[in-house]
């Protein structure tokens, strides 16, 4: 599914973002920035270990924001480190957090000059968001950052798997 916001395309696609080909994708990161599974763990297997060196010149991230390091063996040239929450049922803040998580993606891409970057679901895995919950957060963040910046031509959601596509495309339909 894909839909125009001002002068930018913004796309839902099923696939495994490792293998994007954009100027950047964003990783599912921890505070710590120390890899882990899911997304995560993937982006760090197959970007080697320069993002890993480069995480840990970093430090950290506090959770709701967004850093940024190469994509060193992949595809794409950068790697957005967001941190998204933990879910506890949606009543600490959570949404909120999701929100600045995608936003500060965006900042980083804006600073740096990117014009293509690929998103997975943040906090949908390990950290247990629903889904459904989570797609409309991320998909109104997402647009009404688009409708302010036009210097972002493609926002591309690589999601993992039937389930996840269909939260996104079920909020993109109801946004």
């Amino acid at each position: 599914m894909k839909i125009t916001i001002n002068n930018s395309i913004l796309e839902l696609v099923v696939g495994d973002i490792t293998k994007e080909e954009t100027e950047a994708i964003v990783n599912a990161a921890n505070s710590g920035l120390r890899g882990g599974g899911g997304v995560d763990g993937a982006i760090h297997r197959a970007g080697g270990p320069q993002i890993m060196e480069e995480c840990r010149k970093i430090g950290g991230c506090p959770t709701g924001n967004a850093v940024i390091t190469s994509g060193g063996c992949l595809k794409a040239k950068y790697v957005i480190h967001a941190v998204g929450p933990v879910y506890h049922g949606g009543e600490m803040g959570e949404a909120e957090l999701l929100a600045s998580a995608y936003q500060n993606s965006l900042k980083r891409a804006s600073e740096n000059s990117i014009r293509n970057i690929s998103f997975p679901s943040l906090s949908t895995g390990a950290y247990g968001y629903p889904f459904d919950e989570a797609a409309p957060v991320a998909l109104k963040t997402v647009i009404e950052y688009l409708k302010r910046h036009d210097e972002i031509g493609q926002v591309r959601f690589v999601l993992f798997g039937a389930d996840a596509y269909r939260a996104y495309e079920s909020a993109l339909r109801g946004i």
